[in-house]
């Protein structure tokens, strides 16, 4: 399900990537059911001329082969397959919500030195390997132009066999970039200090690879993020849609399926993504597990005088859902899961008499789980919205609308 060609080598399944139905080509195996294709003998129909010239070698992007028809059909067909499993057949589903190219707003690159030359990109497929970026089809073209500038204080600041990991969002006041890896010295602060200050960078935050807690490192303004016109200032990582037009499709669903619900509980809220956009119409109690988040959605709503319409709670939702108990209080629940999905949420919903869900999920397989066992609990799955909120990648974003 990933976009891979299906081949057979010494009556063993081999997956081959960046292929179609009707396409012969010699390939290399790498590892026990992978191959990359080296050489086209016949292609079949459906091909496009890919829009980086990174594909191929650069992991980020798997399915820029295919041409546009073949691209959005093999993803609404991957979903219904993936329901069908589950026991969902001719679920409602709306047409595929498209991101446009250069719109990611959010990526994370990996750095390493290789002799005097510093790698900066992401990683090539099945590899560790860094295909460096420039250009990329994909991201806000405010990243792509980052990056020359990231290269040479990389050079500066990575020496032997240092690996780094920087994630970079562009938010609504500037460019926020977190490194991962080993912490930096007083010389190598003082290096990053100056280049926030070069490149008009809002923040610049380190987190060593054992703690989630990110240690700032200059702040030349907050970085915030706007929904539904509040703006939330984001802790050092914060989890945001990776692009904005994704973000707008998961909240007009989000508010289609909640529509006359007054009171409604946000689970999995993240720093409030979907929170202010529903607290327009209905009273919210946003749930997250996230200290640092809770307390900027509890911010940004008492410095929007929202506070009487949002409440906010910390709670690790996969050891302690809410109850049945708990649940009865609301007209409608929406969770946003990680990809591992809501399993217990969901468990507890099945026995709750919530009238309307709304679940929301990267990833389909999680979600059509989830999705039985609210159906087995007397719910019904009434429509589906998917997002292709990451563009040429297998990944699919979408929006679920449940009811008794």
């Amino acid at each position: 399900m990933q976009g891979d060609g299906v081949g057979r080598l010494d009556a063993e399944t081999v997956y081959v990537p960046y292929t179609l139905p009707g396409d012969r080509v010699a390939a290399r195996r790498v590892g026990a059911h992978h191959a990359l294709p080296v050489e086209w003998l016949a292609r079949g129909p459906g091909h496009e001329t890919p829009a980086c010239p990174h594909f191929g070698r650069c992991g980020g992007c798997a399915l820029q082969h295919l041409d546009d028809a073949v691209y959005a059909s093999w993803k609404v067909d991957k979903l219904r397959n993936i329901l069908s499993r589950h026991g969902f057949e001719d679920i409602p589903t709306a047409a595929l919500a498209r991101t446009p190219p250069r719109a990611r707003r959010r990526a994370e690159f990996a750095a390493h030195r290789i002799g005097g030359l510093i790698a900066l990109g992401f990683h090539a497929r099945l590899s560790h390997d860094i295909v460096a970026i420039d250009p990329c089809p994909v991201l806000d073209p405010a990243l792509v132009s980052l990056l020359p500038h990231l290269r040479t204080v990389l050079a500066r600041l990575i020496d032997g066999e240092t690996r780094l990991d920087i994630l970079a969002t562009h938010t609504d006041s500037g460019i926020d970039l977190v490194f991962t890896g080993l912490p930096p010295d007083r010389g190598r602060r003082e290096m990053l200090a100056a280049y926030a200050q070069e490149q008009d960078l809002a923040r610049i935050a380190w987190r060593s690879e054992h703690e989630n807690l990110a240690e700032i490192i200059v702040l030349r303004r907050p970085p915030r993020a706007l929904f539904a016109g509040v703006a939330v200032e984001l802790p050092p990582g914060a989890f945001i849609q990776a692009s904005l037009a994704g973000e707008t499709a998961i909240a007009a669903a989000v508010i289609a399926g909640t529509e006359r619900a007054r009171r409604i509980a946000d689970l999995y809220a993240g720093c409030g993504t979907l929170t202010f956009p529903l607290a327009a119409g209905s009273r919210v109690h946003a749930v997250e597990s996230s200290g640092e988040m809770t307390a900027a959605i509890d911010a940004a709503a008492r410095g929007a005088r929202l506070a009487p319409r949002i409440s906010v709670e910390r709670r690790d939702l996969n050891r302690r859902p809410l109850t049945p108990d708990e649940l009865e209080a609301y007209d409608a629940i929406v969770f946003d899961p990680p990809r591992e999905g809501a399993q217990a949420v969901a468990e507890q919903l099945a026995r709750s008499g919530v009238p309307r869900v709304v679940g929301v999920s990267c990833n389909p397989a999680t979600f059509a789980r989830d999705a039985a066992i609210l159906a087995h609990g007397g719910y019904r799955l009434t429509t589906i919205q998917p997002i292709d909120q990451f563009l040429w990648s297998p990944h699919l974003e979408l929006v679920g609308e449940f009811e008794r």
